[in-house]
């Protein structure tokens, strides 16, 4: 059998049992060694298509010719135990920046994210949380999003491929056009529901958005199992492990669901359990992709071994305003805290949630995590993370609250996301890994009654960024010498155009202060030596 494919890109290994299965899913596993030019191989599972068929998904990062083989758990198996191929793997060709580069890897800075070809990537997510339900249609609602956030610059989507938040595991609104995720009793997965998903999850990878795929939320752990959460998770390595995927394990790990009466004790057993389940992925996941986990505050809180993961995911707040001064400091302390790994504020603020948090607030919480150290951000709007619809609000959570009910293709156009996207282009214009706190260079505003921080940083080549969030009066830049130059400027982060300030020098006492900018809002200003 031999097969060709383009480098980065996926390929399909179709076979057939010659023995006949009461619950195939459950009780036989097919896996597959692919072994390179080089002699290096990678084990990787397969998985349950439905009926005697079953799926070994390959790709490579390198060209050349590769080998594979299977095992079965039934070695009398013929059809599924000792099969062997070839897989030709070409250069890629195509236009996706995403194939072109591969898939992420943490950089030897543990600081941020890299390419396989080691180009840096700077994170700017979405959120999608049930995205692979009908409730987000496809293919013309689907491509539609995924669309325009290419456009404004996103790069990644978080999204759910098991049972969703806010409602338990067969509310009608976890369904997609072949069911729910599971049969009852999570028996097994639905394969039908993973075919849709198959189309979705390959789109966001077509269109150059990483999925950021997560298991399931967190409090349905003490209801599934250990084991059958692993046995899950082992089907979701097999079927998306060989695209340029990141792994969620859950959403908000350690959180008993709303109504649970020994939160305690779920909370506890999910933490234990988790962690169990997140050892077993990186064991089986041949193509090494990241793993992480959602967490209510803090990601290695969620789990007992923080050294599991590769990078750590916060949630920081719907507070609004009053979230700003809590992000900065989770995401300081967080980057400071050991053993190093990216940061990643993956849920903040959704724009719109409970009527507030709106662009302001989405560019705030950028900016306050950013320039505090992280490897990018999620940007989210109520609505979108639960596809909203005009024809079906979303409603109520088990609690009896609802979030609010605006159409995601409402929420799609909020300003937040496009301001949070040039955040992230912005960012890009650096290294903005090497950024170094430093408070020395700029001066003391007056900050009586603001619940908010200047930001400022730092890099070797003297270069000086400073985000101010209400500039009425600019800061002055400490410690640039009157006989040496500099270029500055104003960036708009709601706009993204500039205001060249020109060449400037410091005054006698070594320090510049900027003009007012054009309007008064939130500026960044960006000091670069000559």
């Amino acid at each position: 059998m031999r097969s060709v494919v383009q480098q980065n890109c996926t390929t399909e290994i179709v076979l057939h049992a010659a023995i006949t299965y009461s619950d195939p899913y459950n009780d036989v596993d097919v896996d597959a060694r692919l072994t390179g030019p080089d002699g290096t191989s990678i084990d990787v599972p397969g998985f349950w298509a439905g009926g005697d068929v079953w799926k070994l998904r390959l790709s490579a990062s390198t060209p050349g010719e590769y080998r594979w083989e299977t095992r079965c758990s039934n070695a009398d198996d013929a059809g599924l135990h000792d099969r062997s191929g070839t897989l030709v793997v070409e250069a890629y060709s195509g236009d996706c920046e995403l194939l072109q580069r591969g898939r992420l890897r943490v950089a030897e800075d543990r600081r941020h994210f890299e390419h396989t070809d080691g180009a840096p990537f700077f994170w700017t997510g979405d959120t999608w949380w049930m995205g692979l339900t009908t409730r987000l249609d496809w293919p013309h609602g689907f491509r539609e999003l995924a669309t325009d956030r290419v456009a404004k610059g996103f790069n990644v989507v978080q999204i759910i491929a098991g049972p969703l938040p806010d409602m338990d595991a067969w509310d009608p609104r976890g369904r997609n056009e072949a069911g729910f995720p599971f049969e009852a009793g999570f028996e097994r997965v639905n394969t039908a529901y993973y075919d849709l998903a198959d189309l979705k999850i390959a789109e966001l990878v077509r269109m150059g958005l990483i999925p950021c795929i997560v298991g399931m939320w967190g409090y349905y752990l003490p209801q599934i199992g250990v084991d059958r959460a692993k046995r899950f998770w082992r089907y979701l390595v097999a079927r998306y492990g060989a695209y340029p995927v990141v792994w969620c394990i859950c959403g908000e790990g350690a959180m008993p669901y709303y109504l649970s009466k020994t939160k305690e004790e779920d909370a506890a057993a999910q933490k234990k359990g988790w962690s169990d389940v997140m050892r077993y992925v990186r064991s089986v996941d041949g193509y090494h992709n990241l793993i992480t986990i959602h967490p209510t505050q803090y990601g290695r809180e969620q789990v007992e071994d923080p050294s599991l993961m590769d990078f750590e995911m916060l949630q920081t707040g719907h507070g609004d305003l009053d979230s700003v001064p809590v992000t900065a400091q989770t995401v300081a302390t967080a980057v400071a805290r050991e053993p190093a790994m990216p940061v990643i504020n993956s849920e903040v603020n959704y724009e719109g949630i409970l009527g507030r948090c709106w662009q302001n607030i989405q560019r705030l919480c950028f900016y306050h995590s950013a320039l505090n150290g992280t490897a990018g951000h999620t940007y989210g709007a109520n609505g979108i993370w639960q596809m909203s619809t005009a024809e079906a609000p979303y409603g109520p959570s088990p609690h009896g609250a609802c979030w609010g009910n605006t159409p995601w293709r409402e929420a799609m156009h909020l300003p937040g996301s496009a301001q949070v996207a040039i955040g992230g282009r912005f960012m890009q214009r650096f290294p903005w890994w090497a950024f170094e706190q430093d408070q020395e260079w700029r001066g003391k505003p007056d900050t009586t009654n603001t619940p908010y921080q200047l930001q400022a940083v730092s890099l070797p080549d003297g270069t000086r960024i400073v985000y101010v969030p209400l500039c009425w009066e600019p800061p002055a830049i400490l410690n640039v010498a009157k006989g040496q130059k500099h270029h500055a400027y104003y960036f708009d982060p709601c706009t993204g155009e500039e205001t060249d300030l020109g060449i400037i020098q410091g005054d006698g006492n070594n320090q510049w202060t900027p003009p007012k900018p054009p309007v008064v809002h939130d500026w960044l200003v960006v000091v670069r030596p000559e």
